[in-house]
């Protein structure tokens, strides 16, 4: 059993981390507070966009407009997992690498590279696989021109050929306690076949559709992956907040608990002096 001083150490040592997981769960709250406005204003708007893009796609079938809804015979696939470049945020990266690494079982039989974003996806992935890629400062300024220049990179490749499918695996943010596991296919853009869909796709283009096609469609697949990023970001931060605050309640039980064994231990060894003095004198008497 340890003595007093053993736990008194413990316990400012508990609270010395107590007090930094609590500093770092408002910390998180702060951050969370300005990356949920950022996906919560976003999200309506990739979201339309992207249902004219596949409404869109389906009236393109197999012409010049249409490089990235081309179905391909699938024979390389380009997974980009997207984690945090810090850690202590609960199960937020573990989850995307197992799927990740779940998703590549899947395709054993076809050629897969990956395109890690983040300073955890990269350390992850960094000699497992074969990278096609990789980014480890997108999250140190995230925003829609730095997000530009990796979608333009993925989607050249596909174009290219390098690649005939590429699938996006993130975290969606539901709330701050809830985080979504997604894999989301990018490319091909992917046409609804629905009948609903098909009246929807029946568009009036002007000037021409050729013109507002190369324009609209790479915009908006920019858009679905600068959503994807905004929203691994802020489930990163709900997630932090949440492993925060749970490790300030464990670190606050632990603490009452060494609390109440130190004070046990006291009274018994105060008793014991008691007992001994007045054994002493006793023996003085007699």
């Amino acid at each position: 059993m340890a003595n007093l001083k053993e736990i008194r150490t413990r316990i400012t040592s508990v609270a010395s981390t107590m007090q930094i997981t609590s500093a770092m769960k408002m910390v998180s709250a702060a951050k969370l507070k300005r990356a949920q406005d950022a996906i919560t204003q976003m999200r309506p708007y990739a979201e339309k966009l992207h249902e004219i893009l596949v409404n869109l796609s389906a009236t393109l079938e197999d012409s010049a407009e249409g490089v990235y809804s081309q179905e391909r015979d699938t024979q390389k696939v380009l997974l980009v997992p997207i984690a945090s470049n810090r850690g202590l945020c609960g199960a937020f990266n573990a989850n995307v690498f197992k799927r990740t690494e779940k998703r590549i079982k899947e395709l054993s039989d076809l050629e897969v590279q990956v395109y890690p974003i983040g300073k955890r996806s990269v350390d992850y992935f960094s000699g497992k696989h074969t990278m096609f890629n990789s980014n480890l400062q997108i999250f140190n300024e995230l925003n829609f021109d730095n997000s530009t220049l990796i979608a333009q990179e993925v989607m050249d490749s596909f174009v290219a050929g390098s690649f005939d499918k590429v699938e996006i695996i993130y975290n969606k943010f539901v709330n701050a306690a809830t985080q979504e596991l997604m894999v989301e296919p990018f490319l091909p853009v992917q046409a609804e076949e629905s009948k609903e869909a098909k009246l929807n796709a029946d568009y009036i283009f002007e000037p021409s559709k050729s013109s507002i096609v190369l324009d609209l469609i790479p915009k908006s697949l920019k858009i679905q992956f600068y959503k994807g990023l905004l929203d691994s970001h802020a489930s990163e931060h709900g997630a932090r907040m949440t492993a925060m605050h749970k490790a300030t309640d464990n670190a606050q039980d632990l603490k009452d608990d060494l609390t109440l064994t130190y004070n046990r231990q006291r009274q018994a060894a105060i008793t014991n002096e008691i007992l001994e003095i007045v054994g002493g004198a006793e023996a003085l008497k007699q």
